[in-house]
């Protein structure tokens, strides 16, 4: 099986990070290649450009891709998603000057909008009953409203702070977007895809969560599970010649401070907090 993840920028490193954590571990010096070979013999690995990676996995050249929505979108190719991976969040975005007297999308009927979105921008502005040119750019989107070229422009946003520097304001999301795992429809339901999907998930599930060891007395279980609900209950096993029992139980990070003060004063001793690598619900 083949999948194709980002080759370089701000993708790239947390995509590779989420494979070595799923146990999909590059062989050495693999990733500065075209592909690498993974510790899995049925799994490579093809790097490719993020805006490729539908192309890549529509055609059959990968069976499954890991990149933005926004770029599935904008390829207008047919793919099945299996799993928003979290990070990558962006927004697509029209935006304006800040002096503009345009405020809203109807006042660009006949005007022009630069974008390196064509697609999204196209499909956006015929649903919204707007006729206007799209200029497709491949880069210094935030400039062409500033020497003529267009009077607003489509492009990405995660903080808007580029939109602010550059004196532009957004008037209207397009698209919200984050970095996903995608399949070509023939292998989605493949046994290998699932097992790779179900790898990734087990280790998004984990984040943020820890897992909480301790001892207490037996007459105080009850108020040591009021404590501990778990993901379906506490684990508790009796801990021989002793009236204490160990519980087991996995909780959100968020909540271990005040949850060990909880358990301290219902009696619980002993208690261990670790991390989870992977969690598969």
């Amino acid at each position: 099986m083949r999948i194709a993840v980002p080759n370089k920028g701000r993708l790239h490193e947390p995509t590779v990070d989420l494979l070595e954590r799923a146990g999909l571990h590059l062989v050495d010096g693999a990733e500065r290649k075209l592909y690498a070979d993974t510790v899995d013999p049925d799994v490579t690995v093809l790097f490719a450009r993020t805006a490729d990676i539908p192309e890549y996995v529509a055609d059959g050249a990968a069976d499954v891709g890991i990149t933005g929505f926004d770029q599935v979108r904008e390829s207008g190719v047919d793919l099945v998603e299996l799993l928003d991976l979290g990070y990558g969040t962006c927004r697509v975005v029209l935006a304006v000057p800040e002096a503009s007297d345009i405020s809203s999308v109807t006042d660009l009927e006949g005007g022009t909008v630069a974008t390196e979105f064509p697609r999204i921008t196209t499909e956006y502005f015929e649903r919204a009953g707007v006729s206007l040119d799209v200029v497709e750019v491949s880069g210094a989107t935030e400039l062409t409203p500033h020497v003529d070229m267009a009077d607003g422009i489509v492009d990405i946003t995660s903080t808007g702070t580029t939109l602010r520097m550059n004196r532009l304001e957004p008037i209207e999301e397009l698209l919200s977007s984050s970095v996903r795992l995608f399949a070509n429809p023939d292998v989605a339901d493949d046994p290998k895809v699932e097992q790779v999907s179900t790898a990734l998930d087990s280790v998004l599930a984990a984040e943020n969560k820890r897992y909480l060891m301790l001892n207490a007395p037996g007459d105080h279980l009850d108020d040591v599970k009021d404590v501990l609900p778990g993901m379906s209950g506490p684990t508790v096993m009796d801990i021989a010649g002793s009236e204490y029992v160990a519980v087991h139980a996995v909780v959100d990070e968020s909540d271990v401070f005040e949850t060990i003060s909880d358990l301290k004063a219902v009696g619980a001793s002993d208690i261990l907090v670790t991390e989870i690598e992977r969690l598969v619900e």
